[in-house]
Formats: C-alpha cells, structure tokens, sequence
C-alpha cells in the first residue's frame, strides 16, 4: 500500500469563520470528516494518496458549515463556535509545529484582522455538502394569478327615430297610463283601438311594414259599405 503524502492546506479567516483549501486537483475516492474539533481527509490525486489530519485550535460549529469538492480543490467554509469573540485565532491548528509544516495562509483571501468589512465570497461552494445537518431552503410560495379584468358593459340602447321612447319591452297597464297622459286623458287617444295602436308602434324603430300596403288595408276595412241609390 503506498504511503499517505501530506496533503498542501491554506486557510485564511473573518472573525464569524475559516476558509479551508486542501490545494489538491482532481481528487478521487475522498473520505472527509469534520467534527467541532477535528478535520480528516483521505483521497487520491494524479496517481498519488493524500491525507490531512488536524486538530483545530479552538472549537467550530457545524451547523451552517460547508464543503464542496472542485476540480482544482477541495474547499471548506467553517463556522467559528465562538461568534462572538472579537480577536482572530493566531493560528488553525493547536499543533504549532504541524501547522508550520503542513498550513499556509491563503493570501487571496487573507484581511488584516483591522480591515475586515465583509464576509467570504462563497460561491463557489454552491451546491456543497453540508456538514451539520443544514436544512435546505423551503421553496418559494407560488404566487397567485392575476385576475381577469371585468368585461366593459354594454352601450345603452339608442332610442327609436324621432326620439320615440321604445316601447317594446311596456305591458299593457304601462302603455295605457302613457296614454292616458296624452292629450288630456284617454279621450285623447281618440277612441283608437289598443291593439291596433300596439301593433303600429311596434313596427317602428326597425322591422317596419309597408305603410302603403298597412294604410290601404285599414282604410278598406274601416269604410262602411255604400248602399245602392234609388
């Protein structure tokens, strides 16, 4: 079995948190643990076997910790356990003597513990392996319809030429108090017939018959009969 090589470690912080890098490509058949004191890993790398096995200098938090394996590296975002304290850890590992063998400083992400103003860029850790039992994000609600828009209503009716009110839809109390209106009364109306006066008016305003043929036929059959001269 070959022997384990030392897997390359940078790290750098912010005062909430680490940034882990184990500076490996293309690892395979890795094994990571993390516990609030501890970190191992185990995997292989263009043909050769690696391996990191730390003691970190003080305790860290799962819940809200992070890694995600990527083609150049494997990267870890670690919570602190101490949120509050104000002071940066002076180094990653208890063992100063491991550390200086084993760990770098990320420089590129590297603040000076005085010019800290914001957290880490952790995009790239996006889709990773949580390590505390991280929930994931409850879905958005769906949002409800619009609704539709109420139809227009409909242009009022236009009245009959003339200005004649239409009198389509009057029974026949209505249209008798109308013209008992007119002209003074019922004897205005001039004795016509009610029907005959419904029936006129209804064929007004569109649909009207031929007055000429409506006029011969009433003067036909209101004209009494003449009676032979002597």
């Amino acid at each position: 079995m070959a022997a384990f090589l030392t897997a390359p470690v940078k790290w750098a912080q912010r005062k909430d948190s680490l940034y882990v890098t184990i500076s490996l490509p293309d690892v395979k058949d890795e094994k990571i643990d993390v516990s609030s004191t501890n970190l191992t890993f185990t995997g292989s790398s263009n043909g050769s076997v690696y391996q990191v096995d730390f003691e970190f200098f003080k305790e860290i938090d799962l819940e809200g910790s992070v890694w995600n394996v990527l083609p150049q590296s494997i990267q870890m975002h670690l919570m602190k356990k101490d949120k509050e304290e104000e002071e940066f850890w002076p180094r990653l590992l208890k063992d100063k003597l491991k550390e200086k063998n084993g760990v770098k400083i990320d420089w590129d992400k590297y603040v000076d513990e005085d010019e800290e103003e914001e957290g880490f860029d952790t995009s790239a850790l996006d889709g990773g392996q949580g390590m505390g039992g991280m929930g994931g994000m409850g879905g958005m609600p769906g949002m409800g319809g619009m609704g539709g828009m109420g139809g227009m209503g409909g242009m009022p009716g236009m009245g009959g030429p003339g200005g004649m009110p239409d009198m389509s839809g009057m029974d026949m109390a209505k249209m008798q108090e109308m013209l008992a209106g007119m002209g003074g009364g019922a004897g205005g109306a001039g004795g016509m017939d009610m029907e005959k006066m419904m029936a006129g008016m209804g064929g007004m305003g569109g649909g009207m018959q031929d007055e000429g043929e409506d006029s011969d036929d009433g003067d036909d059959d209101d004209m009494p009969d003449l009676e032979p001269t002597a």
